[in-house]
């Protein structure tokens, strides 16, 4: 089938403001995923469009772009689940929010800085035991936190957040997930350290559950939820 692509384009060097490019691919295959027909753009008809990936198997995040209006990683997304007819179109876009550093790639930092307000590593409650043995923890305490360990920082949930684009203070959906994997590990001993960032004026209060972040997570993460726990938490102060 055939497809056309939409995509949009901006070079700081040479452009005062975005714009469309425009382009078409014969032999499109059902089964072809997005980032294939990117890099089919790329290699066989313009060489000066810039996009990010790395491992190709929605494991590193690197991918996510807006395709059709809603954020997803390329390298996951089949055409046949667009449900296009031949010469149907792809509108693919950066995710927004973030600065745009040339046509599909953004600016991670703003969003890796609030990442590490929250202190995303294992902080223990208690000395390691005496005789060499990890900290061990009941399958029921895994569970409380299971879902928020799949995150893998791919910025989906928190560039989909209005709250986000409105205000990039906002730390956002996915610091907040990761903020909740540890908040809930019973092995943990900074639960309300956590808290206390999270109570801040650009915390988890911006949080207006509107619940685009859950369906734009690769990782079927119940983003909306683990923000909801959160807030809980607050209010119980720490349990």
């Amino acid at each position: 089938m055939k497809v056309k692509f939409r995509i949009r384009r901006f070079n700081p060097e040479v452009d005062k403001k975005p714009y469309w490019g425009e382009y078409t691919l014969d032999n499109v295959e059902p089964t072809d995923r997005i980032l294939e027909l990117l890099h089919r753009v790329k290699w066989e008809q313009d060489g000066t469009l810039t996009l990010r990936r790395s491992c190709a198997h929605g494991v590193c995040g690197s991918d996510a772009v807006r395709i059709n209006g809603v954020n997803k990683l390329a390298c996951k997304v089949l055409v046949k689940t667009l449900d296009l007819k031949d010469g149907g179109q792809i509108q693919v876009e950066p995710i927004l929010g973030l600065p745009v550093v040339k046509d599909l790639v953004v600016d991670f930092e703003p969003f890796f800085d609030h990442y590490r307000a929250v202190m995303p590593y294992f902080m223990p409650a208690t000395p390691r035991p005496g005789d060499g043995r990890e900290r061990r923890q009941s399958p029921e305490d895994r569970a409380r936190f299971d879902d928020t360990t799949k995150c893998i920082l791919c910025a989906c949930c928190t560039t989909s957040c209005p709250s986000f684009w409105a205000s990039g203070e906002y730390i956002g959906p996915a610091a907040i997930v990761n903020a909740h994997r540890f908040i809930f590990d019973s092995r943990d001993g900074a639960t309300q350290e956590r808290l206390n960032i999270l109570s801040e004026e650009s915390g988890v209060w911006r949080c207006r559950t509107i619940f685009n972040c859950t369906p734009a997570c690769p990782r079927e993460i119940e983003v909306t939820r683990a923000i909801g726990e959160v807030k809980l938490a607050i209010q119980r102060n720490g349990r």
